[in-house]
Order: C-alpha cells, then sequence, then structure tokens
C-alpha cells in the first residue's frame, strides 16, 4: 500500500453537504447553522457603514448599493434589479425553487408581491432572493414531512432558511475568493452519489425523477457543484482545528461498549533454539546446554542476534528470518517465555530457558501496551488504481484523457489493468499493478473514497480528480472483516474527529458569517 494520498486524516465525505440539495433526501440534523444568532431586523441591517468596518477581510460594499432606495417606493419587480449586485449570476439559484414554491404558501399578500421575486437581503454585493428562499422552504418541509417530524411555524422556518443561505452565500464567497473551484469530473461524481442514496441506478435516473418534482436538470447541477465546493471549503478549513486524544478514544470505546478495554502487553520477540532429541542422554542434554549458553553469552557481548540464529537456530525456518516471531499479545507467546522477558528491557537478552523442545535464547525486541476489545466487523474495499499527477508536464485534461483512453483499452480487452497500472501510474502502489490492498471507510480522500463506494465489483471508474492528480479505480473485491483492537480505536478516532469537525465547523462559519456585510429587505409592499 502506497502512502501518498492513502494515509489521511479521516474527514467528513466531501459530498455530504450536497444531499440537501434534492428534495428526496433528509434534511440535515442540524436545524440550522452555526451563523443563524444573528436575527434579521437588528440594528446592523440599517448601520451598513458599521458593518463594512467589521469585515476588514473583505470589500466594502459600495455607497451606491448602500442607497439603493427602498423597495416599497418602486413597482413589485424593482428592488430585485436595482442594486448593482451581480444580478445575472444568480438567476440559476433562484430558479429550481420556483416549482415547489406552492408547497409553502407565505402569508396573504397583494397578488402582485405573491408572484414577483425580490431581494431578502444582501451578502456583501450578492443577492438573496425570495424565491431562493421559498424553495429552501419547501424542500425543508417536504424532507421533514417524509420523516414522520414536525415542521417549525413558517416565521421561525423561513428565518432559519434564511440564516442558511446567508451563510452559505459567505462561505462560497470565500472559496471563489481563495481559489477553489469544481471540475466537470466531481460533479458526475456527485450527482452519482446522490442517485445511489437515493436508490435510483445511475444519472439518467436521477434527472428523470428531478424532471417529475419539476427541478431543472441545470439548476440542480449549480446547486450541487456549490455544495461540493462548500464541502471541500469546511474540509480544508476545519481540519487544521481538529485534534483528538488517546483518552478521548479511551473514553468513547467504553460509552459505546460498555466495558473498558482489558489492557495487556504486546511482545516481539526473536528466538535462537538449540533442540534437544526427545531421548536424549543426560551427556548430550548437557552439551547443547552449553552450546546454548555460549550462544547466549556471544549475544549478550554484542553479536548481531540475526546472524547467530541463522548459523545456530534449530527452529523450523533455521533462523533463517532472524529468529523474529513477531508482534503479538502476550497470551499468544508460551508463558515460559513471556516470564523469561517480564523484567527485561528492550534490547536485553534472556536464558537459555528449557522447554520440551530444548534450549532457548530470547531477546526483546519491542514491547508495546495492547487491549482486547470487543469483536466488531467493517466493509473493506479492495481497489487498484492508476494516478497521473498534474502539473506544468501534464495539465489535469490531458491526464483525464490518457485516462479514459486507459479505460477503453481494458474494457475492450486491449490491455490489463495491472499492466497500464504498472507502466503508467506515478504512485508507490504501481509496482504491485496499481494494489492498494484492503481499505476500511476513511481511510481514501473523499472524492476518491467516493467514486470507489459507486463502483461494482470489477467495475472501472471514469477519471477521478483529487488533490494528488487524476485517477482510475478498479474495485477487486468487498468484504466484511473483523477489526483488531488498533482498527477499533482509529474507527473510535474517527467517529470522535467528525463530532469535533462539527462543533469546530460552528465556530469557523460564525466567523466567516461575522466578516460579511449583511444587509436585509423588507418585502415590496
Amino acid at each position: 500500500m502506497t502512502d501518498s494520498f492513502l494515509r489521511r486524516r479521516p474527514q467528513r465525505a466531501a459530498l455530504a453537504a450536497a444531499l440537501l440539495a434534492l428534495p428526496l433526501l433528509a434534511l440535515p440534523a442540524r436545524a440550522t447553522d452555526a451563523a443563524a444568532d444573528t436575527q434579521p431586523g437588528k440594528a446592523q441591517t440599517n448601520k451598513p457603514a458599521q458593518k463594512a468596518a467589521s469585515k476588514p477581510a473583505r470589500r466594502a460594499p459600495k455607497p451606491a448599493k448602500a442607497a439603493a432606495p427602498k423597495p416599497a417606493a418602486k413597482p413589485a419587480a424593482k428592488p430585485a434589479t436595482k442594486p448593482a449586485t451581480k444580478p445575472a449570476a444568480k438567476p440559476a439559484a433562484a430558479k429550481p425553487a420556483a416549482p415547489a414554491a406552492s408547497a409553502a404558501p407565505e402569508p396573504a399578500r397583494p397578488a402582485a408581491a405573491q408572484q414577483a421575486d425580490f431581494i431578502v437581503a444582501v451578502v456583501n454585493d450578492e443577492p438573496v432572493t425570495n424565491n431562493e428562499l421559498r424553495g429552501r422552504m419547501a424542500r425543508a418541509e417536504r424532507q421533514l414531512r417524509s420523516r414522520g417530524g414536525a415542521a417549525p411555524g413558517e416565521a421561525e422556518l423561513r428565518r432559519e432558511m434564511l440564516e442558511r443561505l446567508i451563510a452559505e452565500r459567505a462561505q462560497l464567497q470565500y472559496a471563489k475568493e481563495t481559489g477553489l473551484e469544481v471540475d466537470e469530473g466531481a460533479l458526475k461524481q456527485a450527482e452519482l452519489s446522490i442517485a445511489r442514496q437515493n436508490q435510483l441506478p445511475d444519472v439518467a435516473a436521477l434527472h428523470r425523477q428531478l424532471a417529475q418534482e419539476g427541478i431543472a436538470v441545470k439548476d440542480f447541477q449549480n446547486s450541487v457543484r456549490e455544495q461540493v465546493l462548500l464541502a471541500r471549503l469546511r474540509e480544508r478549513e476545519i481540519e487544521p482545528r481538529v485534534r483528538v486524544t488517546d483518552k478521548e478514544v479511551d473514553a468513547y470505546i467504553q460509552e459505546q461498549t460498555g466495558q473498558k478495554a482489558t489492557p495487556q502487553q504486546a511482545l516481539n520477540l526473536a528466538m535462537i533454539l538449540v533442540a534437544v532429541p526427545e531421548n536424549a542422554s543426560a551427556e548430550e542434554t548437557a552439551r547443547l546446554q552449553k552450546r546454548a549458553e555460549e550462544v547466549a553469552r556471544r549475544a549478550r557481548s554484542g553479536e548481531d542476534f540475526a546472524a547467530l540464529a541463522r548459523e545456530f537456530s534449530d527452529a523450523n525456518n533455521r533462523g533463517s528470518d532472524g529468529g523474529v516471531l513477531g508482534l503479538r499479545d502476550e497470551d499468544r507467546y508460551p508463558a515460559l517465555f513471556v516470564d523469561s522477558v517480564r523484567r527485561a528491557r528492550v534490547g536485553d537478552i534472556a536464558g537459555p530457558v528449557r522447554s520440551g523442545a530444548g534450549f532457548h535464547i530470547l531477546k526483546l525486541l519491542e514491547r508495546k501496551r495492547s487491549e482486547t476489545l470487543p469483536e466488531v466487523t467493517i466493509p473493506q474495499t479492495r481497489a487498484r488504481h492508476i494516478l497521473l499527477q498534474t502539473g506544468p508536464t501534464q495539465s489535469e485534461q490531458v491526464a483525464k484523457s490518457r485516462l479514459a483512453d486507459f479505460r477503453r483499452r481494458i474494457l475492450s480487452g486491449q490491455a490489463s489493468f495491472e499492466q497500464l497500472a504498472r507502466e503508467n501510474s506515478q504512485d508507490g502502489s504501481a509496482a504491485e499493478g496499481g494494489d492498494l490492498g484492503w481499505a476500511t471507510p476513511g481511510q481514501y480522500v473523499p472524492e476518491f473514497e467516493q467514486a470507489m463506494n459507486n463502483l461494482d465489483v470489477g467495475g472501472i471508474s471514469e477519471p477521478v480528480v483529487s488533490r494528488f492528480g487524476v485517477h482510475l479505480i478498479k474495485v477487486e473485491d468487498r468484504r466484511q472483516a473483523s477489526l483488531s483492537a488498533a482498527e477499533q480505536r482509529q474507527l473510535a478516532r474517527n467517529v470522535l474527529r467528525e463530532r469535533k469537525a462539527e462543533e469546530a465547523f460552528d465556530t469557523w462559519a460564525r466567523e466567516v458569517r461575522g466578516r460579511a456585510y449583511v444587509e436585509y429587505r423588507e418585502a415590496p409592499r
């Protein structure tokens, strides 16, 4: 297995936030974003100068924007075009909500105000429209109903969804300012993931479902693209803030299993065996004992233990492995061995000690704390990949084209995946034909893992872009595997990281929201 990109810290799936984009999916458990502590209608609405001063990291709004005529003084549709707020950049975000607006009617208003769109808030210099807000409210209501939950009152839901839209708009602006982008490959993977999570066979079926819901595919894709961008931004910003200690892992395991892990020692020993035949005479036994004592003396004097093992050991492999027995829990070693090294320090020689097989000379190579935990099984995937790195000598588009050609050749039988991986992959796994071994959930970067999870056994992905380059992925097999104590601890650490990441996200979201200039607009009358 290569260390180039697989040994990553666990983090939230990069596309988890995209689920809100599809009406069939569940609303995230958190009712509002962390930034929702700022309520509409506070004094900041009428104090653009103060808001501009509070956001040194962002550009201040132009005076002309802050001084825009009040909506009530113009026809209902006029405020949507009056402020210089890049209205052309956002019509797609407003359209998808339109078909769903009837699902969440607002309180009675004049007919013109009911039908016309208008701006409900401005975030820095971008508008949030009433159609966007009503669409988000309608989706939230449908999702809550599908889960059997009761929707909050319309005024509360409207406030919560508006604050979520404002927070997202501020985060999207920050992402674009810092150069984050979402390519077409990532968008396709996101759509496929959403299709699979909704028990739909492919993206085409997802698009048909969207049409039945009255949602334009282009608008849906724009929404998914924004959610993927937000997820990548959050991953980049949140990771440095998250740390999990061993003590927290211990407490979590006890909480989940109702019992503490049973601590014990794990030992790594090397052994030289001077065998004693079963019917050896006393003289033969004494001679062999002297031989063992001489080997032990030479080992203690500093001679290479592995060389001595190869010369003198009568073990099954004749010391060809240097006599190393391997790291294992002490209860998997003979009690004689454990007792002999109990007070030894790493590097010490023990023995010779007598057993039914003969005389053993032992060297303590390693001593580690271990523990016994209840058995846990988890799904694992074995995959191969071909990685093409991108840079000045190979653009992302060139890498995608090459991998697409590799995929065509593999599927047509002109070449094998293993052969092309050995010849072309720019990853440490190339020598093994791209074989990555068995992996547990959360081991790979989100873009890679999502594409891998979308494949059937034997399937080969389209080119997949990650921070490390462009990948072609093949799934070899899947299984349910029992986790060792170390793997269980890593899984617990992953869960705790997710939990802490949510808390760190709340703090970060408030920071981004606090730097943004937000102006609330009243509905036209």
